[in-house]
Protein backbone atom coordinates (compact mmCIF):
# COMPACT_ATOMS: atom_id res chain seq x y z
CA UNK A 1 0.00 0.00 0.00
CA UNK A 2 1.29 3.45 -0.87
CA UNK A 3 0.60 6.26 1.53
CA UNK A 4 -0.12 9.79 0.40
CA UNK A 5 0.19 12.86 2.54
CA UNK A 6 -2.91 15.03 2.69
CA UNK A 7 -2.48 18.22 0.71
CA UNK A 8 -2.59 20.35 3.88
CA UNK A 9 0.11 18.35 5.69
CA UNK A 10 2.98 18.85 3.25
CA UNK A 11 3.18 22.65 3.62
CA UNK A 12 3.24 22.22 7.40
CA UNK A 13 6.11 19.74 7.24
CA UNK A 14 8.06 22.02 4.90
CA UNK A 15 7.54 24.93 7.25
CA UNK A 16 8.88 22.87 10.15
CA UNK A 17 12.00 21.78 8.23
CA UNK A 18 15.24 23.54 9.19
CA UNK A 19 15.78 26.62 7.04
CA UNK A 20 18.99 26.86 5.09
CA UNK A 21 21.35 29.35 6.66
CA UNK A 22 21.78 32.30 4.35
CA UNK A 23 25.12 34.03 4.01
CA UNK A 24 25.45 37.33 5.86
CA UNK A 25 26.86 40.72 4.93
CA UNK A 26 28.07 43.15 7.60
CA UNK A 27 27.98 46.87 6.79
CA UNK A 28 29.43 49.54 9.10
CA UNK A 29 27.23 52.65 9.12
CA UNK A 30 29.75 55.29 10.18
CA UNK A 31 27.15 58.08 10.11
CA UNK A 32 24.68 56.54 12.53
CA UNK A 33 26.66 54.37 14.98
CA UNK A 34 25.32 51.02 13.85
CA UNK A 35 26.08 47.85 11.93
CA UNK A 36 23.62 46.53 9.37
CA UNK A 37 23.51 42.74 8.91
CA UNK A 38 22.02 41.71 5.56
CA UNK A 39 20.71 38.37 4.35
CA UNK A 40 22.87 37.90 1.25
CA UNK A 41 20.10 36.06 -0.61
CA UNK A 42 17.04 38.21 0.07
CA UNK A 43 19.08 41.43 0.50
CA UNK A 44 16.94 42.18 3.55
CA UNK A 45 18.24 43.52 6.86
CA UNK A 46 18.12 40.78 9.49
CA UNK A 47 19.83 42.58 12.34
CA UNK A 48 20.95 46.06 13.37
CA UNK A 49 23.79 46.12 15.91
CA UNK A 50 24.20 49.37 17.87
CA UNK A 51 27.70 50.66 18.56
CA UNK A 52 28.94 53.83 20.25
CA UNK A 53 29.75 56.56 17.73
CA UNK A 54 31.55 55.95 14.46
CA UNK A 55 32.44 52.50 13.07
CA UNK A 56 34.69 52.61 10.02
CA UNK A 57 36.74 49.45 9.47
CA UNK A 58 36.73 45.79 10.45
CA UNK A 59 38.97 42.74 10.25
CA UNK A 60 38.61 39.00 10.80
CA UNK A 61 40.69 37.46 13.59
CA UNK A 62 43.51 35.18 12.38
CA UNK A 63 41.54 32.04 13.29
CA UNK A 64 38.41 33.34 11.56
CA UNK A 65 36.27 32.99 14.68
CA UNK A 66 35.56 36.66 15.39
CA UNK A 67 34.90 39.81 13.42
CA UNK A 68 36.67 42.80 14.97
CA UNK A 69 34.79 46.05 14.34
CA UNK A 70 36.54 49.33 15.13
CA UNK A 71 34.47 52.21 16.52
CA UNK A 72 36.95 55.06 16.12
CA UNK A 73 34.79 57.74 17.74
CA UNK A 74 33.81 55.47 20.62
CA UNK A 75 37.38 54.30 21.34
CA UNK A 76 36.29 50.66 21.37
CA UNK A 77 36.44 47.52 19.28
CA UNK A 78 33.56 45.06 19.15
CA UNK A 79 34.22 41.33 18.78
CA UNK A 80 31.29 39.83 16.90
CA UNK A 81 30.48 36.20 16.12
CA UNK A 82 30.30 36.34 12.32
CA UNK A 83 27.88 33.41 12.02
CA UNK A 84 25.17 35.15 14.05
CA UNK A 85 26.01 38.82 14.66
CA UNK A 86 26.22 38.27 18.41
CA UNK A 87 28.51 40.75 20.20
CA UNK A 88 30.86 38.52 22.19
CA UNK A 89 32.95 41.16 23.93
CA UNK A 90 34.19 44.73 23.74
CA UNK A 91 37.58 46.29 24.41
CA UNK A 92 38.82 49.83 24.89
CA UNK A 93 41.33 50.93 22.24
CA UNK A 94 42.44 54.47 21.51
CA UNK A 95 40.71 55.85 18.38
CA UNK A 96 40.80 52.68 16.23
CA UNK A 97 40.27 53.83 12.64
CA UNK A 98 41.90 51.18 10.41
CA UNK A 99 43.34 47.94 11.76
CA UNK A 100 45.03 44.79 10.51
CA UNK A 101 46.48 41.65 12.05
CA UNK A 102 50.01 40.70 11.11
CA UNK A 103 50.05 37.67 8.78
CA UNK A 104 51.67 35.56 11.52
CA UNK A 105 48.74 36.38 13.82
CA UNK A 106 50.88 37.77 16.64
CA UNK A 107 49.99 41.46 16.50
CA UNK A 108 47.14 43.82 15.75
CA UNK A 109 48.22 47.17 14.30
CA UNK A 110 45.81 50.09 14.69
CA UNK A 111 46.00 53.40 12.80
CA UNK A 112 44.51 56.38 14.64
CA UNK A 113 43.47 59.03 12.13
CA UNK A 114 42.50 61.66 14.71
CA UNK A 115 45.19 61.11 17.33
CA UNK A 116 48.14 60.77 14.93
CA UNK A 117 49.35 57.48 16.37
CA UNK A 118 50.04 53.93 15.20
CA UNK A 119 49.67 51.27 17.89
CA UNK A 120 51.08 47.74 17.95
CA UNK A 121 48.93 45.54 20.17
CA UNK A 122 49.42 41.97 21.30
CA UNK A 123 46.83 40.07 19.27
CA UNK A 124 45.89 37.73 22.12
CA UNK A 125 45.72 40.18 25.03
CA UNK A 126 45.24 43.52 23.22
CA UNK A 127 47.94 44.98 25.46
CA UNK A 128 49.82 47.93 23.95
CA UNK A 129 53.27 46.77 22.83
CA UNK A 130 54.46 49.99 21.20
CA UNK A 131 53.09 53.33 20.07
CA UNK A 132 54.46 55.34 17.15
CA UNK A 133 53.67 58.99 16.50
CA UNK A 134 54.80 59.19 12.87
CA UNK A 135 53.00 62.32 11.69
CA UNK A 136 49.67 63.64 10.48
CA UNK A 137 46.60 61.41 10.03
CA UNK A 138 47.72 57.76 9.93
CA UNK A 139 45.10 56.13 7.74
CA UNK A 140 45.37 52.60 6.28
CA UNK A 141 47.61 49.65 7.17
CA UNK A 142 49.36 46.93 5.12
CA UNK A 143 52.00 44.30 5.93
CA UNK A 144 54.73 42.39 4.17
CA UNK A 145 53.88 38.67 3.92
CA UNK A 146 56.62 37.80 6.45
CA UNK A 147 55.10 40.16 9.07
CA UNK A 148 58.41 41.98 9.52
CA UNK A 149 57.33 45.36 8.18
CA UNK A 150 54.09 47.31 8.41
CA UNK A 151 53.22 50.29 6.20
CA UNK A 152 50.78 53.07 7.03
CA UNK A 153 49.47 55.80 4.73
CA UNK A 154 49.77 59.28 6.25
CA UNK A 155 46.94 61.36 4.79
CA UNK A 156 48.09 64.68 6.23
CA UNK A 157 51.74 64.21 5.24
CA UNK A 158 51.22 63.01 1.63
CA UNK A 159 53.31 59.98 2.55
CA UNK A 160 53.68 56.33 3.49
CA UNK A 161 55.53 55.41 6.69
CA UNK A 162 57.29 52.06 7.24
CA UNK A 163 57.87 50.41 10.62
CA UNK A 164 60.00 47.44 11.66
CA UNK A 165 57.85 45.07 13.72
CA UNK A 166 60.84 43.34 15.31
CA UNK A 167 62.86 46.33 16.47
CA UNK A 168 59.82 48.63 16.87
CA UNK A 169 61.53 51.34 14.85
CA UNK A 170 60.24 53.87 12.33
CA UNK A 171 62.23 52.94 9.22
CA UNK A 172 61.32 55.69 6.75
CA UNK A 173 58.67 58.02 5.40
CA UNK A 174 58.20 58.45 1.65
CA UNK A 175 56.07 61.09 -0.05
CA UNK A 176 53.61 59.58 -2.55
CA UNK A 177 50.94 62.24 -3.26
CA UNK A 178 48.07 64.17 -1.67
CA UNK A 179 45.92 62.32 0.88
CA UNK A 180 47.07 58.72 0.39
CA UNK A 181 44.42 56.29 1.61
CA UNK A 182 44.07 52.58 0.79
CA UNK A 183 47.26 50.54 0.59
CA UNK A 184 47.98 46.89 -0.22
CA UNK A 185 51.02 44.67 -0.69
CA UNK A 186 51.07 43.25 -4.20
CA UNK A 187 53.85 41.11 -5.64
CA UNK A 188 56.74 42.76 -3.87
CA UNK A 189 55.52 46.35 -3.98
CA UNK A 190 52.83 48.56 -2.52
CA UNK A 191 49.83 49.99 -4.35
CA UNK A 192 48.37 53.18 -2.88
CA UNK A 193 45.26 55.19 -3.67
CA UNK A 194 45.93 58.94 -3.93
CA UNK A 195 42.62 60.24 -2.62
CA UNK A 196 43.54 63.91 -3.09
CA UNK A 197 43.99 63.24 -6.79
CA UNK A 198 42.70 60.78 -9.40
CA UNK A 199 45.22 57.94 -9.54
CA UNK A 200 47.03 55.09 -7.83
CA UNK A 201 50.79 54.74 -7.44
CA UNK A 202 53.20 51.91 -6.73
CA UNK A 203 55.94 52.16 -4.13
CA UNK A 204 59.01 49.92 -4.08
CA UNK A 205 59.68 49.28 -0.36
CA UNK A 206 63.39 48.73 -0.96
CA UNK A 207 64.34 51.58 -3.31
CA UNK A 208 61.34 53.75 -2.28
CA UNK A 209 60.73 54.56 -5.94
CA UNK A 210 57.22 55.90 -6.57
CA UNK A 211 55.58 55.30 -9.94
CA UNK A 212 52.21 56.19 -11.43
CA UNK A 213 50.20 52.97 -11.67
CA UNK A 214 46.86 53.91 -13.27
CA UNK A 215 44.31 56.72 -13.37
CA UNK A 216 40.76 56.06 -12.17
CA UNK A 217 39.04 59.28 -11.11
CA UNK A 218 38.92 61.94 -8.42
CA UNK A 219 38.97 60.57 -4.91
CA UNK A 220 41.01 57.49 -5.89
CA UNK A 221 40.55 55.65 -2.65
CA UNK A 222 41.44 52.00 -2.17
CA UNK A 223 42.15 48.71 -3.92
CA UNK A 224 41.32 45.07 -3.16
CA UNK A 225 42.52 41.77 -4.68
CA UNK A 226 39.81 39.38 -5.83
CA UNK A 227 40.01 36.04 -4.01
CA UNK A 228 40.89 34.15 -7.20
CA UNK A 229 43.90 36.41 -7.78
CA UNK A 230 42.90 37.20 -11.38
CA UNK A 231 41.92 40.82 -10.78
CA UNK A 232 42.31 43.83 -8.56
CA UNK A 233 39.36 46.15 -7.94
CA UNK A 234 39.86 49.85 -7.20
CA UNK A 235 37.43 52.58 -6.16
CA UNK A 236 37.05 56.30 -6.80
CA UNK A 237 34.78 57.98 -4.25
CA UNK A 238 34.38 61.42 -5.86
CA UNK A 239 33.91 60.41 -9.50
CA UNK A 240 32.02 57.29 -8.31
CA UNK A 241 33.84 54.60 -10.24
CA UNK A 242 34.84 50.99 -9.78
CA UNK A 243 37.60 49.56 -11.95
CA UNK A 244 38.89 46.08 -12.63
CA UNK A 245 42.70 46.11 -12.81
CA UNK A 246 45.05 43.59 -14.42
CA UNK A 247 47.20 42.26 -11.54
CA UNK A 248 50.24 41.78 -13.80
CA UNK A 249 50.35 45.04 -15.75
CA UNK A 250 48.10 47.23 -13.54
CA UNK A 251 46.25 48.26 -16.69
CA UNK A 252 42.59 49.19 -16.29
CA UNK A 253 40.50 46.43 -17.86
CA UNK A 254 37.01 47.81 -17.26
CA UNK A 255 35.38 50.69 -15.44
CA UNK A 256 31.86 50.95 -14.05
CA UNK A 257 30.27 54.30 -13.22
CA UNK A 258 28.38 53.51 -10.01
CA UNK A 259 26.68 56.54 -8.40
CA UNK A 260 27.06 57.09 -4.68
CA UNK A 261 30.78 56.96 -3.98
CA UNK A 262 32.08 53.35 -4.00
CA UNK A 263 34.30 52.86 -0.97
CA UNK A 264 35.20 49.51 0.61
CA UNK A 265 34.69 46.12 -1.08
CA UNK A 266 34.11 42.50 -0.19
CA UNK A 267 33.59 39.39 -2.34
CA UNK A 268 31.23 36.43 -2.18
CA UNK A 269 32.05 32.84 -3.20
CA UNK A 270 30.33 33.36 -6.57
CA UNK A 271 32.75 36.16 -7.45
CA UNK A 272 30.32 39.06 -7.00
CA UNK A 273 31.67 42.37 -5.71
CA UNK A 274 29.83 43.98 -2.78
CA UNK A 275 30.69 47.64 -2.15
CA UNK A 276 29.58 50.38 0.19
CA UNK A 277 28.25 53.54 -1.47
CA UNK A 278 29.39 56.14 1.01
CA UNK A 279 27.29 59.13 -0.02
CA UNK A 280 23.84 57.55 -0.52
CA UNK A 281 23.47 55.02 2.30
CA UNK A 282 23.46 51.94 0.09
CA UNK A 283 25.44 48.84 -0.78
CA UNK A 284 25.93 47.85 -4.43
CA UNK A 285 26.26 44.24 -5.61
CA UNK A 286 28.00 43.76 -8.96
CA UNK A 287 28.50 40.54 -10.89
CA UNK A 288 31.55 41.19 -13.11
CA UNK A 289 30.33 38.52 -15.54
CA UNK A 290 27.09 40.34 -16.28
CA UNK A 291 25.83 43.77 -17.19
CA UNK A 292 23.83 44.76 -14.12
CA UNK A 293 24.20 45.58 -10.48
CA UNK A 294 21.71 46.23 -7.74
CA UNK A 295 21.74 48.40 -4.65
CA UNK A 296 20.42 47.75 -1.16
CA UNK A 297 19.55 50.40 1.41
CA UNK A 298 21.59 50.36 4.62
CA UNK A 299 22.50 53.10 7.14
CA UNK A 300 24.10 56.52 6.74
CA UNK A 301 27.64 56.79 5.40
CA UNK A 302 28.38 53.04 5.07
CA UNK A 303 32.10 52.32 5.12
CA UNK A 304 33.56 48.91 6.01
CA UNK A 305 31.90 45.75 4.66
CA UNK A 306 32.40 42.00 5.17
CA UNK A 307 30.80 38.96 3.51
CA UNK A 308 30.34 35.95 5.79
CA UNK A 309 29.48 32.63 4.07
CA UNK A 310 27.39 30.27 6.20
CA UNK A 311 26.89 27.47 3.69
CA UNK A 312 28.47 24.06 4.23
CA UNK A 313 32.14 23.73 3.37
CA UNK A 314 32.97 27.44 3.12
CA UNK A 315 34.32 29.37 6.10
CA UNK A 316 34.37 33.09 6.69
CA UNK A 317 38.06 33.06 5.82
CA UNK A 318 37.46 31.34 2.45
CA UNK A 319 39.37 34.07 0.64
CA UNK A 320 42.57 33.09 2.47
CA UNK A 321 42.58 29.73 0.68
CA UNK A 322 42.49 31.41 -2.73
CA UNK A 323 45.30 32.74 -4.91
CA UNK A 324 44.41 36.34 -4.09
CA UNK A 325 45.61 35.83 -0.51
CA UNK A 326 49.15 36.63 -1.64
CA UNK A 327 48.07 40.26 -2.07
CA UNK A 328 46.24 42.60 0.24
CA UNK A 329 46.59 44.38 3.55
CA UNK A 330 47.34 41.12 5.35
CA UNK A 331 49.04 39.12 2.57
CA UNK A 332 50.09 35.51 2.95
CA UNK A 333 53.25 34.09 1.44
CA UNK A 334 51.04 31.37 -0.06
CA UNK A 335 47.32 30.66 0.13
CA UNK A 336 46.21 28.37 2.94
CA UNK A 337 45.52 24.75 1.97
CA UNK A 338 41.87 24.06 1.30
CA UNK A 339 40.04 22.30 4.10
CA UNK A 340 38.16 19.29 2.72
CA UNK A 341 34.48 18.93 3.50
CA UNK A 342 32.68 15.74 2.63
CA UNK A 343 29.95 16.25 0.09
CA UNK A 344 30.47 19.99 -0.22
CA UNK A 345 30.76 21.27 -3.79
CA UNK A 346 33.49 23.79 -4.54
CA UNK A 347 32.45 27.45 -4.58
CA UNK A 348 30.96 28.40 -7.91
CA UNK A 349 32.41 31.17 -9.99
CA UNK A 350 35.44 31.96 -7.90
CA UNK A 351 37.81 29.18 -8.92
CA UNK A 352 40.78 30.20 -11.08
CA UNK A 353 39.87 30.16 -14.73
CA UNK A 354 36.14 30.01 -14.15
CA UNK A 355 35.23 33.66 -14.72
CA UNK A 356 35.11 34.59 -18.40
CA UNK A 357 35.84 38.15 -19.47
CA UNK A 358 32.74 40.32 -19.30
CA UNK A 359 31.87 42.76 -22.09
CA UNK A 360 33.07 46.30 -21.43
CA UNK A 361 29.66 47.93 -21.66
CA UNK A 362 27.84 50.19 -19.20
CA UNK A 363 25.95 48.41 -16.44
CA UNK A 364 22.26 48.93 -15.81
CA UNK A 365 21.12 49.88 -12.34
CA UNK A 366 18.52 47.99 -10.34
CA UNK A 367 17.60 49.21 -6.87
CA UNK A 368 16.26 47.12 -4.01
CA UNK A 369 14.12 49.07 -1.52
Amino acid sequence: MRWRLPSLVLPILLALAPAARADLVYVLNSGEASITVLDAVTRQEVRRIPVLREPHHLVLTPDGSELVIADSGGNEVFFVKPETGEVLRRARISNPYHLEYSPDGKYLVVASLRRDQVDILDAATLELVHRFRPGDKPSHVAFTPDSRTVFVTMQGDRAVAAFDMGTRTHLWTQEVGPEPAGIIWHRGRLIIGIMGSDHFVTLDPVTREVRHAFTLGRGAHTIFPSPDGRSLYATSRVDSRLAEIDPETLAVRRTWAIPGGPDCLTFDPEGRVWMTLRWIGRVAVLDPRGETWETVRVGRSPHGIFFKPRRDGIGGDFALSMAGATSGTRPLAAPLPRRPHAGAPPPAGIMPGSIPPAPAIPAALRRTP
